[in-house]
């Protein structure tokens, strides 16, 4: 194939669109089937406990590279996806971001309470998804977050 001004323009916007994802789960097969539904619409980092996934967040919005996307499971060892949550908003809020404009985040869980989720809003997700996640719903609630 011939690489022509067109083509390299094309590839320049399509990685421009590409989304940053980060998938914080502790679970490994659900953090791979994760990666699968989303390395479509944009490139994945992995992180095993609510720490790393903090500690993965600040940098990259430190380095200018901000995500667009966090997928947090609730139930972790170290950090749990509450704390982390409520970690990531303050981490926002100290670099000038306040709601709307802050990353959407996806709670993940096998909590299927409705405490649970009432709780998950307050702290700022924009989305909840009960486990196992289903294709389907995790692209309908991307696209209610306007991300794809």
């Amino acid at each position: 194939m011939k690489i022509t001004k067109e083509n390299e323009n094309e590839s320049k916007l399509q990685e421009q669109t590409r989304l940053k994802v980060l998938i914080v789960e502790d679970d490994f097969p659900s953090s791979k089937i994760m990666q699968e539904y989303l390395s479509e619409y944009g490139d994945c980092t992995t992180a095993a406990n609510g720490l790393e996934g903090v500690e993965a967040f600040k940098n990259a919005l430190e380095a200018g590279t901000p995500y667009n996307l966090v997928c947090l499971d609730i139930m972790m060892p170290e950090m749990d996806g509450h704390e982390a949550l409520r970690t990531i908003r303050q981490i926002e809020q100290e670099h000038g971001i306040f709601e709307p404009n802050g990353v959407g985040v996806i709670m993940t869980t096998a909590k299927d309470r409705s405490r649970d989720m009432i709780r998950a809003f307050d702290e700022g997700c924009a989305s909840y998804i009960v486990k196992p996640v289903d294709h389907e719903k995790l692209i309908a609630e991307m696209q209610k977050l306007d991300l794809i």
